[in-house]
């Protein structure tokens, strides 16, 4: 690889995002935040920075399995929370996705349709609780999957604070070595859980490794010419991701609101 590594996560840098998410609770006036908790990184680590931030006492997990989530889900999350001292809440989503499915998805269903509700019920059931707490939803999406497109706009990508989103998936990764994070949870394949068997790199068809390389560079304008020599991946694959995260500008900007008012 030739081109400029994406800089190393340091300790400042977890520091600032502890300050960030310090401030913003308290800009904002609330009493703590709910985290939707999976099992995966993302959640994980965006659970130990608010621990971290504003104390366990602040901090309400919840686990929202469906008919599809792996068994070892339950207990991972579960453990995560008593290390940390976190609040604990298993809210089962799939009588209401079965209920919704049962409404929507007449003629031929695909696993994101079904996904997609999956992933809106679950942020009905977080803002739902924050509501009721007087807390906000602190979300868990991370710049790859922003820039990608990779979340459901109102679902996973909805929530009030987002401490991820300037960092790529492998940056968070080395953060959540920083953090204590498990080894466990840190090399485990990333995974949406919308449906039986679905991983993001497979999904994607690509490692968020090169990707993060490509979306990097993207950012520093490079050429796709160039970006292909750094990654050494073809030409014709960078264009494509190129291609993605322009069409998937919609989903990361507020709603359209007409200028001349």
């Amino acid at each position: 690889m030739t081109g400029v590594k994406i800089p190393d996560i340091t300790r400042e840098d977890k520091d600032r995002l502890v300050g960030f998410i310090r401030n913003a609770v308290d800009d904002i006036g609330c009493k703590g935040v709910v985290i939707g908790i999976s099992g995966g990184i993302d959640s994980a680590t965006v659970t130990k920075l608010c621990v971290d931030a504003i104390g366990a006492d602040k901090v309400l997990n919840v686990f929202m399995p469906s008919r599809v989530t792996p068994a070892e889900d339950y207990k991972t999350t579960a453990e995560l929370c008593a290390m940390w001292g976190t609040e604990y809440k298993v809210v089962d989503i799939q009588p209401a996705v079965d209920a919704l499915a049962a409404v929507l998805l007449t003629g031929k269903e695909t696993p994101l349709e079904r996904g997609n509700i999956s992933a809106r019920c679950r942020m009905i059931v977080l803002y739902n609780l924050a509501k009721k707490r007087d807390s906000i939803v602190m979300g868990t999406s991370n710049q790859s999957e922003m820039m990608m497109g990779y979340f459901t706009k109102f679902g996973d990508g909805a929530c009030d604070v987002t401490p991820l989103a300037n960092l790529y998936k492998t940056e968070v990764r080395q953060l959540a070595r920083l953090i204590g994070i498990p080894e466990e949870i840190i090399s485990k394949p990333p995974s949406a859980g919308l449906w039986e068997g679905q991983t993001d790199e497979s999904e994607m068809g690509i490692t968020y490794s090169d990707l993060d390389q490509i979306l990097y560079d993207l950012e520093q304008d490079r050429s796709d010419a160039q970006i292909a020599a750094d990654t050494g991946l073809e030409k014709s694959r960078v264009a494509e991701i190129r291609r993605q995260v322009e069409s998937m500008e919609h989903k990361r900007l507020p709603p359209l609101r007409p200028s001349d008012f």
